[in-house]
Order: C-alpha cells, then structure tokens, then sequence
C-alpha cells in the first residue's frame, strides 16, 4: 500500500528557486540518459546485457552521458523560458537572466566528469550558457521544436559506431521532442507560472 501511494502521490509544485534547479536538474538528466540507454539497448539487442557489462562500452556510456547533460539542461531550460516568458512581460530579458543563472548553478553541482577534463567541461558551459542566451533573441519555440537544433549533436554522441547507427536520427529526434512535450506538461501542472515569474523577479 505504501508503495502503491508513493507512486501515485502528486509531485510537489515548484514553488522557489532550489526546486525550479532540481527540477531542470532531474529532468535534464533523464531526457539524455534514458535515451542513450535504450538507445544502447536498441541496437545491441540479445546482446545488450553483455555489452552493457563490459568495462569498455560502461565507460564509452559514461563519457555520453556527461557529454550529454548540457544539451538537455539547454533543451529544458529553454522550456522553462517558454513557459515563463508569457508572464514576464517587459521584464522577458530579465526572466531569461535568472533561468539561466539557475540552470548554470545546476551545471556547477557537478565536478568535472574525469572523461571529459576541466578544459571540455568549461567549455560545455560556455557553450551551455551561450545557447541559453540566443533564446533572448527570437520568439518562443514551439516546444516540440526547441530539441531540434541539439538532436544531430545528441546523436552523434551516442555510444555505438556510427556505421551502426542506421537511420535512427530521425527516431532519436522524435524522442526527444516527446519528453521535452511530457516534461513541459510535468512542468506546468507543479508551477503557478505568475506568481513564480514575478517571484523571480524580486
């Protein structure tokens, strides 16, 4: 019984600062993850539980999912602008500031992923926090259309041989457009976006 309320028990609302981070935190993380896992797991088939075993391809998963955090903390953070944007009105830019002081505080929860190094890691925040500023600089996206520009990259990451890969782009895509439209929706229904956006402000 125990069990069968916690998982129907509704998530807390995002009310501040610290559960808008976890929450970008969570979510970013879960978005590229879960892809590169089943991605994995996709094309190894029969043979995922031994692949997945070998200290070689664990490692290779690994540097993927590092490499990977940044993009998903750009395609939820640009989702929280979407959704907080509406009720910033001419305060936009100043909303866009504070997301991306969020979203780079939960990139420095993180040491430096020993496969990446400290001069990668540096500049996946640069890159991370130059991305969420263009956002500043064109109207909302549509949020299925906000992975768009990061799919070939995120692709690209994953850990098999690209002459593997097939032509699972478009497949890999479309996954990531889904999630980022489940996690908006999750989004929406835990945050009172007015009162949050004018909290923000203060």
């Amino acid at each position: 019984m125990k069990l069968f309320e916690k998982l129907f028990r509704p998530r807390p609302p995002v009310r501040d600062r610290e559960a808008l981070a976890d929450f970008i935190d969570a979510q970013s993380a879960f978005i590229v993850q879960k892809g590169i896992f089943e991605y994995s797991r996709a094309r190894a088939g029969h043979y995922a539980k031994v692949l997945f075993a070998e200290e070689g391809f664990a490692g290779s998963v690994e540097h993927a999912r590092w490499r990977a955090f940044p993009l998903g903390l750009a395609m939820v953070g640009e989702m929280v602008d979407v959704v907080l944007r509406p009720h910033a009105g001419a305060d936009r830019r100043a909303v866009l500031d504070r997301i991306i002081t969020v979203v780079l505080s939960v990139f420095d929860r993180y040491p430096v992923p020993p496969s990446i190094g400290e001069a990668g890691w540096q500049e996946a925040r640069r890159e991370l926090e130059h991305r969420l500023d263009l956002v500043g600089g064109h109207a909302p996206k549509r949020v299925m259309d906000i992975p768009d520009p990061l799919a070939e990259s995120y692709f690209a990451m994953m850990p098999i041989h690209e002459k593997l890969r097939g032509r699972d782009f478009d497949t890999t895509r479309n996954y990531l457009r889904v999630s980022l439209c489940n996690i908006h929706d999750e989004l929406v229904d835990r945050i009172d976006a007015p009162a949050f956006t004018a909290a923000l402000l203060r």
